[in-house]
């Protein structure tokens, strides 16, 4: 049997792209925390240039790469940016300040006023993509055995 398009690849999203709803989203905050979400936004596309864009869970901003590198969630007090493999990454800066419990996910919250520093954040970034990687790496590995 011969796979088809339609078999090998999901359907297209219905609706706007993920990239039009999370210039919505900023726009939508209008205050501190849409400037805090673009600003990251660009950090991780400045970090990770083949990031994608995502729109999941009814409203919220993700990127991923080779898997889900964080997402971007607004409250009225923060901005909280989740990496879901978090507590394996290097955190150097000790940017992580949030969810530090968990065994997987490790967050960041920026709280109005404040900034999270470029550079420590970009590196974040490229180590859960390359995180990302070798566990994608190692599960193709795993499947040739």
């Amino acid at each position: 049997m011969t796979s088809t398009r339609a078999e090998t690849q999901p359907p297209p999203p219905e609706g706007p792209p993920a990239s039009t709803l999370i210039d919505q989203r900023i726009a939508d905050l209008n205050d501190w925390r849409g400037q805090a979400l673009a600003r990251v936004r660009q950090l991780i596309h400045e970090a990770a240039p083949d990031v994608v864009e995502e729109w999941k869970w009814k409203g919220t901003p993700v990127w991923s790469l080779g898997g889900i590198l964080c997402t971007g969630e607004s409250y009225k007090t923060a901005v909280k940016l989740t990496f879901l493999k978090g507590a394996s990454l290097p955190d150097p800066a000790q940017l992580f300040n949030a969810s530090l419990d968990g065994n997987a996910r490790r967050a960041i919250d920026i709280h109005e006023g404040k900034t999270v520093d470029a550079s420590a954040f970009k590196a974040l970034v490229r180590a859960a993509v390359e995180l990302n990687a070798a566990q994608t790496t190692a599960r193709q590995l795993a499947r040739t055995r």
